[in-house]
């Protein structure tokens, strides 16, 4: 099956030839002529299954028609858990919609209000938010959302893990009752089959099985941090192992990943960051270096978990402990690729022993607590190991 068979604008269909699409996933295939007719979804996908084009290309295709209410609110809106998944939306949005006259306002956190304001006194045609700023801008009077004919909440099932379920209960009722409504989720079960009975009516279920892939060879290990200058000592330890071919350092603040980069150059090591507030072509560079093997560490945010994907990385070093099982795993999948082993090290506060059992229970897999001979924390020198 093509694209041509979905009931896409020929114009679209250009702009993914471009870009380089082929032939659509399967999520693709049953979301864009369900989306097209109208329907609600609750779609059922795993990252990396193809679903913001899936809902994506039928907005746009809806976006050509005209408005049916007057206003400057969006006339589409994508709620996303977090500011690198909005951001991620937009990105793709801009190239699929390439020569089509279309607005589009990022409302998330992290980004001066300033700028967000300005793109609202514009008619925006497309609004992609995380919904803790979206709500920020509703009670400000700085957003309206009447205007609203498509509603997409995308991985719902990460937003109400985050604790957003009072926010988009709040969003929701802002917008018109006789919108389309796109759900998409890892899993429609739970929490997130009660939040899809609120908000869609009628809707068309589609689940797409996860493919099986083999699984990669990673080797896990924790290790308990008394405080900074601690992790400091034993990410200097781990780094110099000679087996280390190529690490990647995951910190939680961009300022953390830019002062431990400043910290691991004085060292002696060849070292970048990668984060939000770089500029695309700085990000480009270093990404380059990385491939190229001129670079041996990379200290990144999570913005770099589902995108990096370099043969030579054999060691990930969680210096900042994840917040969710789910992205630990996004984490650690950067090593232990095209078929090679890898090791993964993530290192804990005393307050953490909670996370490894979470991570165990969502990955099935154990994560061994270890310790480095001199370097063990004080309550390990205190129980004797």
């Amino acid at each position: 099956m093509s694209f041509s068979s979905l009931g896409l604008d020929p114009s679209l269909l250009e702009n993914l030839a471009r870009l380089g699409y082929t032939a659509p996933t399967p999520v693709q295939r049953e979301a864009i002529p369900a989306v097209i007719t109208g329907a609600d979804l609750l779609v059922s996908s795993q990252t990396g299954s193809g679903k913001t084009a899936a809902f994506v290309l039928p907005g746009l295709q809806r976006l050509r028609t005209p408005p049916s209410l007057p206003g400057k609110g969006p006339r589409m809106l994508v709620l996303a858990p977090t500011r690198e998944l909005a951001m991620q939306v937009q990105k793709a949005t801009h190239g699929y919609c390439s020569g089509q006259k279309l607005l589009t306002a990022l409302l998330v956190g992290g980004m001066p209000y300033g700028l967000q304001l300005a793109q609202l006194r514009k008619p925006v045609d497309i609004a992609i938010a995380t919904p803790g700023r979206l709500k920020d801008h509703l009670d400000r009077g700085s957003v309206d959302l009447a205007r609203v004919e498509l509603l997409v909440l995308d991985e719902a099932d990460r937003m109400l893990d985050m604790g957003f379920q009072e926010e988009i209960d709040s969003i929701v009722a802002r917008v018109p009752r006789n919108r389309q409504t796109l759900l998409f989720s890892a899993t429609l079960a739970g929490v997130v089959g009660r939040l899809a009975a609120r908000v869609t009516r009628s809707p068309k279920r589609i689940e797409i099985t996860r493919r099986e892939e083999p699984k990669p060879d990673i080797t896990q290990h924790a290790l308990i941090a008394d405080n900074e200058a601690h992790k400091g000592r034993m990410l200097d330890v781990l780094l110099r192992e000679a087996e280390v071919e190529q690490a990647l350092v995951f910190t939680a603040m961009k300022r953390t990943a830019a002062e431990l980069t400043l910290s691991l150059l004085g060292k002696g090591f060849t070292a970048g960051a990668l984060h939000g507030d770089m500029q695309q072509k700085e990000r480009t560079r270093t990404l380059n270096r990385l491939r190229d093997g001129s670079m041996r560490v990379l200290v990144a945010t999570d913005v770099a978990a589902r995108g990096i994907d370099v043969p030579g990385i054999n060691l990930v070093v969680n210096y900042d402990a994840p917040r969710m099982a789910e992205d630990y795993v996004h984490r650690i999948g950067r090593t232990g690729r095209a078929g090679r082993a890898g090791i993964a090290v993530t290192f804990l506060g005393h307050a953490d022993r909670n996370l490894v059992r979470q991570i165990e229970r969502f990955t099935g897999n154990k994560v061994s607590l270890m310790v480095m001979p001199g370097l063990e924390s004080r309550r390990q020198r205190q129980s004797g190991g």
